[in-house]
């Protein structure tokens, strides 16, 4: 089983091939850099975080993957290609991830992005493997589509800034989740590692931001991913601001949050299908949670637009 930061807080936490708390995968100027093809058993799905001060600049070039550009807090240029051909938007951003959805830029197989950030702040820059050329594009905040999800203390609020149906894309699949402290999200656990009519075959990456107590306390939560026929695996990972778990396959879920703590986590997802979906499969064991929901009421700190 993998765990991390047993003594509660002291001292580093170890990164294993699935986890990578903050800080450990920090690379060439980035904060996180999880890239498709650098890790065995790691083929499609890739994730940079960068902080940028005021007026600096980070370009991220992925060759063989389309790539998201999400500001976590404060707002962007975001230049797709060169400074000859290609295309610039601005991204007015959000102050911080539990603000409200953000607007997006996408960026075409094969093509750099260059984030700069005239006041500073936080992106996030999402990747995935595809063979698909589509043009380069922004989505506003607005055209958000906001979800609320489950209901009692299952309830989450889902963004789905890059979804299916929301941004054409040749394979990407990214969105955000706000689960308020006390509750489950990614409940009932959930699976998508084989091809069939019922389910896709998915990479998945948690990226997590925790909020923190009322006198800066750090916040917590657990994630948890179990094996699979697809493949053996064993996570138990106590979930810290800023700390990233891999899903090669498994089930995975529930990601709970602690009272006091509300949680976000960025999800990117994709696979080898010739089809890009979201197919899951319920957890045999857990499923049954999701007949409770029609006799509960969502959870009141969560909206469909915030």
């Amino acid at each position: 089983m993998t765990t991390s930061d047993p003594g509660g807080g002291a001292g580093p936490r170890a990164a294993t091939n699935w986890v990578v708390p903050a800080g450990a995968g920090a690379e060439d100027g980035f904060d996180l850099a999880v890239v498709a093809g650098e890790r065995e058993g790691w083929s499609h799905t890739s994730l940079w975080t960068v902080t940028l001060a005021a007026g600096e600049s980070r370009t991220v070039t992925a060759p063989g993957q389309e790539l998201l550009v999400v500001p976590l807090s404060g707002g962007t240029e975001v230049s797709v290609g060169s400074t000859v051909d290609g295309e610039t938007f601005t991204l007015t951003g959000r102050p911080d991830v539990f603000a409200g959805p953000t607007d997006v830029a996408y960026a075409p197989l094969d093509t750099p992005v260059t984030l700069t950030s005239a006041d500073g702040g936080r992106f996030a820059v999402c990747g995935a493997t595809t063979d698909v050329v589509l043009p380069a594009r922004h989505l506003p905040a607005a055209d958000v589509p906001v979800e609320l999800r489950g209901a009692g203390q299952s309830s989450r609020q889902v963004r789905n800034f890059g979804t299916v149906g929301v941004l054409d894309a040749g394979s990407i699949i990214a969105c955000e989740v706000i689960t308020p402290g006390g509750n489950w999200s990614s409940y009932p656990a959930h699976k998508h590692d084989e091809e069939s009519e019922h389910e896709s075959a998915l990479e998945e990456i948690y990226y997590f931001e925790v909020q923190e107590g009322p006198q800066g306390q750090p916040g917590l939560g657990f994630h948890r991913t179990s094996s699979t026929p697809a493949g053996e695996i064993d996570v138990l990972h106590e979930v810290r601001d800023r700390d990233t778990v891999l899903v090669p396959h498994g089930w995975h879920g529930p990601c709970t949050a602690a009272p006091g703590h509300d949680m976000y986590y960025l999800n990117v997802m994709a696979g080898p299908g010739a089809e890009r979906a979201w197919l899951i499969s319920d957890h045999p064991d857990q499923t049954w949670v999701r007949s409770t929901w029609e006799h509960q009421e969502i959870d009141p700190r969560l909206t469909e637009g915030d």
